[in-house]
């Protein structure tokens, strides 16, 4: 049940254990996060487990690849269950869903983060059919058909527990709006999530569901790892207002915010989460 160690942390004798749980836990309350095993994924999974939200995290890895992050989370009482595969593919999909509906009864939280660069950066003019296709296949198609069967579920969930929390987050990229012409497939990718963000927030509007994108810049990861002496200059010569990298932190404390139905009123919005790298100056 995702009760995040009630047993250790009830300890106000002027509280009931009801008003306890209605204070400070989402009881039974269920997230997927794709790609949620390393990176933006598991800062945002982290968050979320904080407080109590029960997680069926998505990856490419082995399990046995991933049992420290596993342990991580039994260690402070969230449940946590991992479904391995890729997005791109139908049973994967179709097994996240399936798996948090039969563990828990229900779905609360769908986030779309799951994200992968060219395996080559090419000049735009040179880009392959099958990086496209890849590319595509992994960062768009299956956040499209996912966010399809999940907002059924969800649907589901809104309508026995009216006051539940529900959210749908797609995490983009500043490379929605910002080009680099040597990885032309992953910008084209998340513009479309973009889209897809705006089409979901307005077909799940009548359901009572928000829908957000969550637009991160410069993160630290291991899909930055590479490019970490550029930036770092850049970043000291003023390329961001706020002078550091960004953190999958970053990302997991915007995520909880909107999970937790503080910007309802705000569906279909973009969330920057960059430094204010984009913002105009001169």
């Amino acid at each position: 049940m995702g009760l995040l160690g009630i047993g250790l942390f009830f300890d106000n004798e002027d509280k009931t254990i009801i008003e306890f749980i209605n204070e400070n836990i989402y009881v039974n309350e269920t997230a997927i996060i794709t790609g949620g095993t390393r990176g933006i994924g598991l800062g945002i999974a982290r968050a979320l487990g904080s407080q109590g939200i029960n997680l069926v995290l998505n990856g490419m890895r082995e399990e046995s690849a991933i049992k420290d992050v596993i342990a991580e989370f039994e260690d402070i009482g969230v449940d946590v269950i991992y479904v391995q595969g890729s997005v791109a593919e139908d049973t994967v999909r179709r097994n996240l869903v399936q798996t948090a509906v039969k563990e828990y009864g229900q779905l609360n939280f769908l986030i779309n983060n799951a994200g992968v660069a060219p395996d080559e950066r090419n000049d735009i003019l040179n880009m392959t059919e099958d990086s496209y296709d890849r590319v595509m296949n992994i960062n768009l198609k299956g956040a499209v058909f996912l966010s399809q069967l999940a907002a059924k579920q969800i649907i589901k969930t809104k309508a026995r527990q009216a006051d539940c929390h529900t959210a749908m987050i797609n995490i983009s990229s500043i490379s929605a709006t910002v080009v680099s012409t040597n990885r032309g497939e992953y910008c084209i990718s998340k513009a479309g999530m973009s889209m897809l963000t705006q089409l979901f927030a307005a077909r799940l509007g009548e359901e009572g569901i928000p829908v957000y994108e969550v637009r991160p810049g410069l993160i630290k990861t291991d899909m930055t790892s590479t490019v970490t002496d550029k930036y770092d200059a850049l970043i000291g010569d003023g390329l961001c207002v706020t002078k550091r990298w960004g953190v999958p932190e970053d990302i997991g404390k915007v995520v909880l915010t909107l999970v937790k139905g503080d910007f309802n009123y705000s569906t279909g919005q973009v969330l920057m989460v960059d430094g204010a790298l984009t913002m105009n100056r001169l």
